[in-house]
C-alpha cells in the first residue's frame, strides 16, 4: 500500500484522532523540515522533547553526514538518526555507548564514478560547488545548489541530477544539496530496517503507527511508503517534481510547520 500518484495534500487538520492515537513512530527529514532558513528554531527543537516525552519514538531521516549524525544522536532527544539519505543509523545506547548499523551495499565516497560526477557537475553546472560539510560524509557526495550563495535554481540541481543518471550513480534532490552515491539504499530502506531491528515494527502490521515529515524530492520514498506521511507547507514547491506526496500538509514551512505537526499529533491524541 503506498499513497495514491499526485493525490491531493489534505490540510493537517483532517488528521483524525484515531489516527493521531494509532501514531507510535514520529520519522523526520532535517533541513527545510525541522530547520528554517538553515537555523533550528526552538519551536520545532521543543517540539522533538514533546514528542520524546509523550512515549512516541523520535528518529530523524537526513541527508546530512555521519559527523553531523553522531552528535544529534547524542545531544538530540532522538532515538537514533538515519544520515546520508540511508547510507547508515547511529543511536545511543545504554551507558551512552554509540552504535550504528551500516547498509551493506554502501560504498565510499572515494568511489571513482563519484568524482566523475563531482567533475562533471562542477564544470557543466556553474555556480554549484561541493557542500562545506562533505568533510563529514563517508558514503556520499553532496553538490550545493541552494545551501549557501549563489542560490542556483532547481533546473540546475536537475541538470546535476542528470548527470548522476548518465554516470550510473544514485543521486536525490533536497531543498538545497544533490547527494549522489553508489549503495542500493535511501531514507526508507534503512528507516525501515532500523525500526525493525531496533523496535521489533512489523511494517505489514505497524505502517500506520508511523508519521514521516518532509519537504522534498529526496522524501518521496518515505512519503510513497506511509500513509500518515506530511509535509510541511514548502513542499508545495516540488511537487512538479514528485511522483508521490504526502498524505497531509501543514499550513507553514520549514520549523513552524514541524512544530505544527507535532502539535497536531499530541493535541488529537489527547480526544
Amino acid at each position: 500500500m503506498t499513497c495514491d500518484i499526485l493525490a491531493p495534500m489534505q490540510p493537517l487538520r483532517e488528521m483524525t484522532a484515531a489516527q493521531a492515537r494509532a501514531v507510535r513512530y514520529v520519522l523526520m527529514d532535517i533541513d527545510d523540515t525541522l530547520t528554517t532558513e538553515g537555523k533550528l528554531p526552538a519551536e520545532s527543537y521543543a517540539a522533538l522533547w514533546k514528542l520524546k516525552e509523550a512515549g512516541l519514538t523520535v528518529v530523524p531521516i537526513t541527508g546530512r553526514p555521519a559527523g553531523w549524525c553522531d552528535l544529534i544522536a547524542r545531544e538530540w532527544p532522538v532515538d537514533g538518526v538515519v544520515g546520508e539519505n540511508g547510507a547508515f543509523v547511529f543511536w545511543e545506547a545504554e551507558g551512552k555507548h554509540m552504535r550504528s548499523i551500516t547498509h551493506p551495499t554502501a560504498v565510499r565516497n572515494d568511489a571513482p564514478a563519484l568524482s566523475r560526477v563531482l567533475e562533471r557537475a562542477l564544470a557543466e553546472v556553474p555556480g554549484c560547488r561541493i557542500a562545506r560539510d562533505q568533510f563529514a560524509r563517508l558514503y556520499d557526495i553532496a553538490i550545493d545548489f541552494a545551501e549557501e550563495e549563489p542560490i542556483l535554481p532547481l533546473s540546475d540541481a536537475l541538470k546535476i541530477k542528470a548527470i548522476c543518471d548518465e554516470e550510473g550513480v544514485k543521486a536525490k534532490v533536497s531543498s538545497i544539496h544533490v547527494n549522489a552515491w553508489m549503495g542500493d539504499y535511501d531514507k526508507l530502506t534503512m528507516s525501515l530496517h532500523y525500526l525493525s531491528e531496533r523496535f521489533g515494527y512489523d511494517d505489514a502490521r505497524d505502517r500506520e503507527t508511523v508519521v514521516f515529515a518532509g519537504d522534498s524530492p529526496n522524501d518521496e520514498p518515505m512519503f510513497a511508503h506511509f500513509p500518515r506521511a506530511c509535509g510541511v507547507a514548502n513542499v508545495t514547491r516540488y511537487r512538479d517534481m514528485m511522483k508521490r506526496l504526502p498524505a497531509f500538509v501543514a499550513s507553514r514551512e520549514g520549523g513552524a510547520g514541524f512544530a505544527e505537526i507535532a502539535a497536531a499529533i499530541l493535541e488529537k491524541r489527547s480526544l
